[in-house]
């Protein structure tokens, strides 16, 4: 049988970081969506250790669709749901339609996906978060950001030169022009993290 599982270095270095904020910041009850869960590897490290929470994964990309199924073969937990595929930019969902069996969606989880996709990602995943969410429900954004227009790193410019270089469209997103898109969607910014290799958490609330 064809392993079909991808392997993300960074997610060894910086999965247990985020795992601790989650743990001090989410819900008791129901149901973590990860958007753009990439290779599966968080999904199957932070389902675990956060039980009784249900954890559901998606991906856009069917390959790395695939490689979350198959970790999800590797390493099973009884509070994590089967892989979705999901288009951040559709005006519904499918965890939004009747035959969703997930449960209520009570945090919304997202790593590394805004700066690597077209800015009509984060205006989806924003719109997304003010339909799924409860009031008071969390979104919890990680990656690399500018603040106030200028990179926190000399390694995140280079970065996105190189994002750049892979399409026009991708970019180190300035967390103030992401916390604007935020507010249009009801989403509050409740608090920032620093995280290893100049990354960053940043947590909404919908209001």
């Amino acid at each position: 049988m064809t392993d079909r599982r991808q392997f993300a270095p960074a997610t060894e270095r910086n999965r247990g970081p985020i795992l601790s904020i989650l743990k001090d910041h989410l819900p008791d009850t129901g149901t973590v969506l990860e958007i753009a869960s990439g290779s599966g590897e968080h999904a199957v490290f932070f389902a675990p250790a956060l039980r009784p929470l249900n954890w559901q994964p998606s991906n856009y990309d069917p390959e790395q669709l695939d490689s979350v199924e198959d970790w999800l073969v590797h390493q099973p937990s009884d509070n994590l749901l089967p892989a979705i595929s999901l288009d951040v930019t559709k005006s519904v969902w499918p965890v939004e339609t009747s035959d969703y069996g997930g449960g209520p969606i009570t945090a919304i989880f997202n790593a590394n996906m805004i700066h690597i996709s077209p800015w009509q990602a984060c205006e989806g995943l924003m719109a997304g978060a003010q339909r799924v969410l409860p009031v008071g429900g969390q979104l919890f954004l990680y990656g690399p950001f500018k603040e106030n227009g200028q990179h926190t790193a000399p390694s995140n410019e280079k970065f996105e030169t190189w994002l750049k270089s892979l399409d026009p469209d991708f970019a180190v997103r300035d967390i103030e022009v992401v916390c604007d898109e935020a507010r249009k969607n009801g989403l509050e910014h409740m608090a920032d993290h620093s995280m290893p290799a100049n990354n960053y958490i940043h947590i909404f609330k919908k209001t």
